[in-house]
């Protein structure tokens, strides 16, 4: 695996949420990197989880980077809020951008890193032309929406895909990957060229997040 930065981005979907003031101290003491938080308004994916209240409360809990996806329609309307919100990350997904240019234009504008999703059916390359201007490609390696689901295995190759043409244009967007992630898998999908692992029930369903978080950065 060739010499880069990689990131560990426990999702707090799959926190406790009558304790998630503890859950994000556990993570403050943890070797995570980053606080992956899901945003679904019951449109764009069948689920709704949490907006803008209460990553506002998690802001002001932790000092590590907020990593905002929002599976969400109209994304665009509520960027400035996001911001304000605190998030430091925030990732729109290709299949609700109409205009994605103008997207991550917005995104950028507002000082915040640019991220774009795609759901397991979209292939990498219709992200060709806006390459050099993101900051981050998220691959959903399940169907977005629901958390516990297993790691499809054909991610792999479009994570290989995906570094593939980031090397090609010269990029420099680091690539997530959400979904099915173990300890087990986890070096795997390192190797195909990921640089941020984002974990929700591998991390809080285990008897020791903290060592699991661990392990997943040894990975």
């Amino acid at each position: 695996m060739e010499n880069r930065n990689t990131f560990v981005a426990p999702s707090l979907l799959a926190s406790n949420f009558l304790e998630l003031g503890k859950e994000v101290e556990m993570l403050n003491r943890s070797e995570a990197d980053w606080l992956h938080l899901d945003v679904m308004d019951g449109r764009f994916v069948p689920n709704i989880s949490f907006g803008l209240p209460v990553i506002t409360h998690i802001r002001k809990a932790t000092k590590k980077t907020c990593d905002v996806h929002l599976m969400i329609e109209e994304p665009e309307k509520y960027a400035e809020d996001f911001k304000k919100a605190g998030a430091d990350i925030l990732t729109v997904h290709y299949e609700a951008c109409t205009h994605l240019h103008r997207n991550i234009q917005q995104i950028k504008g507002l000082g915040m890193k640019a991220g774009v999703a795609l759901n397991p059916h979209t292939p990498v390359h219709l992200l060709e032309n806006v390459i050099n201007d993101i900051d981050l490609i998220l691959i959903m390696s399940v169907n977005p929406g629901f958390g516990g689901q297993h790691f499809i295995p054909k991610t792999l190759e479009k994570i290989r895909q995906t570094r593939e043409m980031i090397n090609h244009y010269k990029a420099h967007a680091l690539i997530e990957v959400d979904g099915g992630i173990t300890v087990e898998n986890a070096t795997s999908i390192l190797d195909a060229g990921a640089n941020v692992l984002v974990a929700g029930s591998t991390v809080f369903a285990s008897k020791d997040p903290e060592a699991t978080i661990s392990a997943l950065r040894k990975a």
